[in-house]
């Protein structure tokens, strides 16, 4: 009987309804995540297909085609109205309140211990799987280390980061002067900005390592896949799942690691030699990158966790992650914006000019001061971020008050667990923040800027002053929020403005490029772009410039 009844059990184990038990389980842990997500007042509007169970079914199987839509009808119907509405989500995460420009300073004056930025990004990154453990989630030490050093050492890191972008641009777009060449735009970035940004971070010779770099641009890849992946994942199932598909990062981070933690392990020793006064090292100075500005950090408060190599090699993933992608999507789209302009407008022999001009002025080196004097590139550089935006939204908040928080103007309370963010798709598109928000006008800052240089002296006043410099690509604001915006807002765009500024100097001083009839565009899912990769351009290397 017990025979019988075990072969009548495996005969009925068709891969059919295996697959369907596995399906309804998967359904069932779905709805019990819906069931445990915070619960959002009922004043405050819904975009997509509303609210229920069978809103909730659509608005996730609509989510990652329809997401931008739904950013742009919430804007125009409520953010406008100063209202803040609730937009779906992924999935197993829970849905986004997208606040008003007029509640920005409301949800940024809010303590960490209230509204947790950290938090948000962990959730969002799933950073406990991504970044290799939880204990690398829960610390905050890389974004620490990055705000109290890359600023002070930012102008003894130009002469480098110019030799990097001369290498990488040579690399990327060739030095044939004779022949015009056409070639994918998006690869060309790939191929500059990982060695452009590792040499601040790990220094001259592993920075145009390529396994590392490669390495890097996979770890990269792999965390936008994974994220893609974990957010259809039932929360209650993410100590399972969460390790399993972020296992290739582990194998990422050794292919990368096995490069660093040679120059790691250098360091550490020589500045143990240097501090213990070894004589060989009177005259060795440390190399000025995150290797050593988080050594000087670690030792600085005792923090002996911190010094071990392969936790310093683990601290640099997520810059990496930071830093990368978001520096070629910026860079990639200047380039098609300004190449799809009107040639008439003159905005590439504007920047051209002004480029050559400044280098000639800082005695033919880029300096500091000399980039902060490119207003052209700097203008085009933020209409470009402005315009072609790499997220519907940004600045995501988390509550994390046991008490949640309460706004007393719109009248609601935000519970424990609620997830709060501001809408840039819709502010940098709307006409009455940017007259003809759609157009790209590269020289839109530049203009008032250069009026006010060319003026005597006696005729500026210190506050208009203060106000063009305002205009800046690095300056946030509650309307401009490509870098975010108030106390969490990147520590890192300094020197993303100072690479973006050399790299494009260099690609228009040193090629000629053919228009573009269109600009190709973009997709999207959910709320992230997805640049048009296979766009090319041609160009050819300048006479005399090689």
């Amino acid at each position: 009987m017990a025979g019988s009844l075990h072969g009548q059990i495996i005969e009925s184990l068709t891969p059919g309804r295996v697959f369907g038990s596995l399906f309804l389980v998967f359904v069932g842990l779905l709805v019990l995540d819906h069931i445990w997500k915070p619960t959002y007042p009922e004043n405050i509007p819904v975009v997509g297909y509303g609210k229920g169970t069978l809103a909730s079914l659509q608005n996730f199987c609509y989510y990652v085609f329809r997401y931008r839509d739904w950013v742009i009808e919430g804007y125009q119907k409520y953010n406008k109205q100063n209202r803040a509405f609730v937009v779906p989500a992924a999935a197993s995460r829970a849905p986004d309140i997208i606040i008003p420009r007029s509640l920005t300073k409301w949800l940024l004056e809010h303590p960490d211990s209230v509204v947790s930025a950290h938090e948000a990004h962990n959730d969002v990154l799933y950073s406990d799987y991504n970044f290799l453990g939880k204990v690398y989630a829960d610390d905050v030490w890389h974004t620490r280390v990055i705000h109290k050093s890359l600023a002070r050492h930012l102008s003894s890191l130009v002469p480098g980061i110019e030799e990097e972008v001369a290498v990488a641009v040579d690399k990327a777009f060739g030095t044939d002067a004779d022949n015009w060449k056409t070639l994918s735009l998006w690869e060309a970035w790939l191929t500059i900005v990982p060695p452009v940004t590792n040499r601040m971070l790990v220094g001259e010779g592993v920075c145009r390592n390529i396994g590392f770099c490669k390495a890097m641009v996979s770890f990269v890849d792999q965390v936008i896949l994974n994220c893609f992946a974990l957010h259809m994942v039932p929360q209650i199932m993410l100590p399972i799942f969460g390790p399993l598909i972020t296992l290739p990062n582990w194998w990422m981070w050794r292919k990368a690691a096995k490069h660093s933690l040679p120059v790691i392990r250098k360091r550490l020793d020589d500045m143990a030699k240097k501090e213990a006064g070894d004589p060989a090292y009177d005259d060795w100075v440390a190399p000025e990158d995150f290797i050593t500005w988080d050594i000087r950090m670690a030792k600085a408060e005792k923090n002996y966790f911190e010094l071990d190599p392969y936790v310093i090699s683990k601290r640099l993933l997520p810059i990496q992650f930071a830093a990368i992608h978001t520096t070629v999507i910026t860079g990639h789209g200047i380039i098609l914006d300004l190449l799809s302009s009107d040639p008439a407008k003159g905005y590439i022999d504007g920047i051209r000019e002004e480029a050559a001009r400044v280098l000639k002025e800082e005695g033919g080196r880029w300096t500091k001061n000399g980039l902060s004097r490119l207003y052209r590139l700097d203008s085009a550089i933020r209409e470009s971020q402005r315009l072609s935006n790499f997220s519907c939204t940004l600045m995501e908040r988390k509550v994390i008050a046991e008490e949640g928080i309460t706004n007393e103007e719109e009248g609601w309370h935000l519970p424990k667990g609620t997830f709060l963010t501001v809408n840039l798709e819709g502010l940098h598109h709307d006409d009455d923040l940017t007259p003809n928000a759609n157009e790209y006008d590269a020289f839109r800052t530049s203009r008032q800027r250069e009026e006010y240089e060319a003026k005597p002296q006696s005729e500026r006043s210190l506050e208009e002053g203060l106000r063009l410099k305002n205009l800046g690509m690095v300056t946030t604001s509650d309307a401009h929020l490509p870098f975010g915006h108030g106390r969490h807002a990147c520590p890192g765009r300094f020197f993303v403005a100072h690479e973006l500024k050399m790299v494009v100097a260099n690609l228009l001083l040193n090629y000629d490029l053919k228009p573009i009839s269109e600009r190709p565009k973009p997709q999207w899912i959910g709320v992230t772009v997805v640049p048009p990769v296979d766009a090319k351009i041609e160009l050819k290397r300048r006479k005399g410039t090689v």
